[in-house]
């Protein structure tokens, strides 16, 4: 095998110039997702803008940390697969109640407390991960790509609440970016038609920036060099607040089977192995504890890498781990990652329409390899109707207490989760499941 098709193996030796290009497409395909969560946080409860720089540096470290721990495991914490991790859309809300009503100190307790619970989960996974076979799997993979896709869509419009957003100018962007991405995906050959996503992108981004849709003023503001700032918010416990982390920790932990189980079926073309989802699950938790320290909320596997990782088939460790080291600058010399914050979101929504929709197929395939019995029919329409049904009509859950509705009301994947691990334990199966699930 030739050195240069390492690029598709888990293991194998890559050249530092062949792998830097592949790690710099995962960056940008989630950077501007990593960095969102804290800043809205920050704008909502009114952290002053200085410290809210050193959060979104944070940030970038935290992401880099828990990247390098998943690809190169701690004991039985990580993964070893070619997953990214970044700051999680998911306790965006649960965040900001926290954060507004007790103080980022309270937030900050419970995100600490509740890592450590879900790290746990995940150490013992083998004993609760029954709950969850190939079906459920595949149905909460499928929720996944459907609820990605309006991000995607928000993103090729010029991003939500832009005062430009659906102008002609996003179209066009927009447009071009996804038209190259396809035309290289479709044309190009080996190590070009692997970065189909970067070239859309550079192509987009050269666009924009003809089209003065790219503003550099602020690159240096804060500084060129500088370190992670530790404790910023001092940890405090509330009962209450841990609790209702908890159960969004819960709702993250789905994903993060979601994600590992459409990694290895998208890109590695395999089922994953229980081992490996338990150790997902607990780098999930403790670098979300270590997230805390650092005033960032949790941390999770990223959807939109995994579909990167399908689209292209780069699965090597070595790649992704340049990723991290991308990440780890862009946190340790602030230029670096205000520079990445310059794409702008139409140039990303182009990029990413096409990675949402590979994790939807990818979903689509387990689900077919899990077999189109009654059961199985069952378990993935009933979920996946109710689930996205409910959520768009997120008011019926009004009459529920408050965390109900911050976990389920706009969460689908949530609810998807919860209904395909009940109909799995309710229905009956055939003597053909239960032979399978006996091997």
């Amino acid at each position: 095998m030739k050195t240069s098709d390492n690029i598709y193996q888990l293991d194998g030796r890559v050249p530092l110039l062949q792998a830097i290009p592949f790690g710099l497409q995962h960056v940008l395909a989630m950077f501007v997702s990593n960095i969102t969560p804290i800043i809205i946080l920050a704008n909502v409860v009114g952290i002053e803008k200085g410290l809210t720089a050193s959060l979104i540096q944070n940030c970038m470290i935290i992401a880099s940390i828990g990247t390098l721990i998943q690809l190169y495991p701690v004991w039985k914490i990580g993964s070893r697969l070619p997953i990214v991790m970044g700051i999680s859309f998911t306790f965006l809300s649960v965040s900001i109640s926290i954060g507004v009503s007790q103080g980022m100190g309270t937030l900050m307790g419970a995100v600490i407390v509740g890592g450590i619970v879900e790290g746990l989960l995940g150490l013992c996974a083998k004993y609760w991960l029954k709950l969850i076979p190939h079906i459920v799997a595949a149905t909460v993979v499928t929720s996944i790509g459907f609820s990605l896709l309006p991000i995607g869509a928000n993103s090729f419009a010029g991003g939500q609440g832009a005062a430009d957003f659906g102008s002609a100018q996003n179209w066009i962007v927009g447009s071009v970016t996804l038209l190259t991405c396809l035309l290289t995906q479709i044309f190009a050959k080996g190590f070009l038609r692997s970065l189909s996503v970067l070239v859309g992108l550079i192509v987009g981004y050269i666009l924009a920036l003809c089209m003065g849709m790219v503003d550099f003023s602020g690159i240096t503001s804060n500084g060129f060099f500088a370190l992670p700032k530790f404790l910023p918010f001092t940890p405090e416990f509330n009962l209450g607040a841990i609790l209702s982390v908890i159960a969004i920790y819960l709702v993250s932990a789905t994903e993060t089977v979601g994600d590992s189980s459409a990694l290895c079926s998208g890109a590695l073309k395999r089922q994953i192995h229980k081992v490996e989802m338990g150790g997902a699950i607990s780098c999930d938790g403790f670098v979300s504890s270590i997230s805390g320290l650092f005033g960032c909320t949790p941390i999770t596997s990223f959807s939109q890498n995994v579909g990167l990782a399908s689209l292209s088939g780069v699965v090597n460790r070595f790649a992704i781990a340049t990723s991290a080291g991308i990440m780890l600058l862009g946190g340790l010399f602030p230029p670096v990652g205000t520079l990445l914050t310059t794409i702008p979101q139409a140039v990303l929504g182009g990029c990413t329409i096409m990675m949402f929709g590979s994790i939807l197929f990818a979903g689509f395939g387990m689900i077919a390899k899990s077999g189109f019995s009654q059961r199985n029919m069952i378990i993935v329409s009933l979920s996946l109707s109710t689930g996205l049904g409910f959520t768009s009509a997120s008011q019926m859950f009004k009459i529920f207490p408050q965390i109900i509705q911050t976990i389920f009301a706009e969460n689908c994947v949530a609810v998807v989760f919860i209904l395909a691990v009940a109909l799995n334990l309710v229905l009956p199966k055939d003597k053909e499941e239960k032979a399978a699930e006996a091997k």
